[in-house]
């Protein structure tokens, strides 16, 4: 991702958020918590539940990251993603993290992640959960959430305490951003582009992931995708990764400009939402044949 990622517009963003419809105002979330609260901040959970959800009954959730480049965004902007999970019979919530600007870097918002998953399973009894967590993510967010089930939390989480997602769904994700000199930028110094590139830390722990991406995606390059997926298959593990020729970041057929001026392929967009939730039905998160 270049410097200019940071005008990434909430238009752009909304568009792939409301893409199996014609939804235009993010939806209400059927509940919000605090999960957590640093240096006075408070950082939200956006929970929507299944229709007519009983917590005696329980179902799986899944976690949703927003991207804009790790310094800009929000968690309305994955509202209508996070509605049409809930749809599907998941409680779906939409996680607020921490935005890289003075001393914030991207490793605090991953520890945010970190936190997130964590919250939501000490919470799974009054949220009617089954057990199970996924973990959804575009652009930055997507390298966020991959980065807790491959990296794993920071180095003041003891290893092995907090748990990550059980299953990965990505959206045009940053994977490897060794050669990014703006994620390097964010960073401060206080790691390399290597240490937080999930594609270069995939192990046997590592969860099946299913990922959505453009053939042509000029701010995270298929070239990572296409590394972590390797990987990931000589493990013998699941990754599902759905290339679509011709599209840019965020499946956009404006290639000339990725970072801002989105026009999501209809078609491409409603495919990669039906594997989403192919992927899930295979994986057992909701119910339904594939």
């Amino acid at each position: 991702m270049r410097r200019a990622m940071l005008a990434v517009t909430v238009i752009g963003l909304l568009a792939l958020s409301s893409s199996a419809g014609a939804q235009t105002d993010a939806p209400t979330p059927s509940s919000s918590h605090i999960y957590r609260v640093v240096a006075g901040d408070s950082l939200h959970a956006h929970v929507f539940l299944p229709p007519g959800h009983d917590v005696a009954r329980k179902s799986h959730a899944i976690l949703l990251f927003h991207g804009g480049g790790w310094s800009y965004g929000a968690p309305e902007w994955v509202f209508a993603t996070a509605r049409r999970f809930a749809d599907s019979g998941l409680v779906a919530i939409a996680i607020q993290y921490r935005l890289s600007e003075g001393d914030i870097t991207p490793i605090d918002a991953l520890d945010d992640a970190c936190a997130a998953f964590k919250w939501t399973r000490a919470h799974a009894a009054e949220l009617g959960l089954a057990g199970r967590v996924a973990g959804y993510g575009v652009s930055a967010g997507g390298h966020l959430v991959a980065a807790t089930a491959t990296i794993g939390c920071p180095a003041n989480r003891p290893a092995g305490k907090t748990q990550g997602p059980d299953a990965l769904l990505l959206w045009s994700p940053a994977l490897d951003l060794v050669d990014d000199n703006w994620f390097t930028k964010k960073l401060q110094g206080r790691a390399t582009a290597a240490d937080l590139s999930p594609a270069r830390h995939v192990g046997r722990s590592t969860p099946p992931t299913a990922i959505v991406h453009g053939e042509k995606d000029s701010l995270t390059p298929l070239r990572g995708v296409t590394k972590y997926c390797e990987k990931l298959r000589e493990l013998g593990r699941a990754c599902d990764l759905h290339v679509y020729p011709g599209l840019g970041h965020l499946l956009t057929r404006n290639l000339a400009n990725q970072e801002s001026d989105f026009d999501p392929d209809p078609k491409a967009r409603a495919d990669g939402i039906a594997q989403h939730l192919q992927f899930l039905r295979k994986q057992g998160f909701v119910k339904g044949g594939p």
